[in-house]
Formats: C-alpha cells, sequence, structure tokens
C-alpha cells in the first residue's frame, strides 16, 4: 500500500485514526545505524511499525526490526515520542493517521542484513553520511535525537 507523508502541510487531509507504532536507532559497533530503504514511500528510514494487540511495545520493536532487517535486537532505553498532529501519514485505502511512534534505542544481538516487503535496501549507514540519503524530516528528528549523546531524558512532542 503506498503512502503519503504530510508534515506542516496546510493542505494536508485530515487524520482519521492514531496507530502507535515504534521506530528503533539501531548502532552497530562501529557506530554506523541500522536504516532501511522503505518500499511504501521510497525514503530512507529507521526500522519499525505498528504495534500489534496481545504484544508488548519491547515485543513489537524486536519483531519489527527482525521483520525488515533480519537483525535481532534487545531494547535499551526510550528515544522519544514523536506524536506531532501536523505529520500525517495518507494511505491509498482512505485512512489518514495522525503520527504516534516511540522511539528506541536497541542493541544488535545477531542476524544478518536482509530485505523484506517493506524494505527494498538495508544498510549500516555512518552517520557522516546521512544527508546523502532521502530522510523524512520527521524521521530525520528521531535519527538525530537517537544519536546525540549528550541527551538525558526522553524527546517528548
Amino acid at each position: 500500500m503506498s503512502r503519503t507523508d504530510h508534515f506542516r502541510d496546510p493542505n494536508a487531509p485530515a487524520a482519521n485514526s492514531v496507530v502507535p507504532s515504534v521506530t528503533a536507532v539501531v548502532r552497530n559497533a562501529q557506530g554506523n545505524v541500522l536504516l532501511i530503504h522503505k518500499t511504501d514511500n521510497g525514503l530512507w528510514a529507521l526500522p519499525g511499525g505498528g504495534h500489534d494487540v496481545g504484544e508488548s511495545v519491547e515485543q513489537t520493536v524486536v519483531r519489527e526490526v527482525a521483520e525488515e532487517t533480519g537483525i535481532a535486537v534487545v531494547v535499551e532505553d526510550i528515544v522519544g515520542l514523536y506524536t506531532d498532529p501536523q505529520h500525517v501519514i495518507a494511505y491509498d485505502d482512505g485512512e489518514v493517521r495522525q503520527q504516534f511512534s516511540i522511539c528506541f534505542h536497541a542493541r544488535p544481538v545477531g542476524g544478518s542484513l536482509r530485505t523484506s516487503s517493506e524494505s527494498k535496501e538495508v544498510r549500516w549507514v555512518s552517520p557522516a553520511d546521512l544527508d546523502t540519503l532521502d530522510i523524512h524530516p520527521s524521521m530525520r528528528l528521531r535519527i538525530t535525537h537517537g544519536l546525540d549523546d549528550s541527551r538525558t531524558a526522553p524527546y517528548i512532542g
């Protein structure tokens, strides 16, 4: 299903749903961050997805990262909560979601890189190379917060 992200766009459609979701800032021993090249919008992003009934949010992070990247992770802490009502995602079925994403730090513990139906490319990216990738502003904010080792509290916004 294709999607269009609207970020602080006065012509964006009105949201008609909110779905809790997660993303994860996963860094390897070299300090590179795990990113996926998404199939639904063509942008680079942190791995993540929707929270399912019957699982804890930690289980959601572990499942989504493994499904989209092939990498097994352990959740370490929270980067922040991203709920900007001016960021909505319009899907081709008529659903328009208001952003509601909890971003976590996670540590890789196994697996190997692979793509999925949601990721046409998966790679470890040096923070120095992030500016060369097409990343949505909301996702870039999460990445920036997740890589900022001086932060002492989760972002709430």
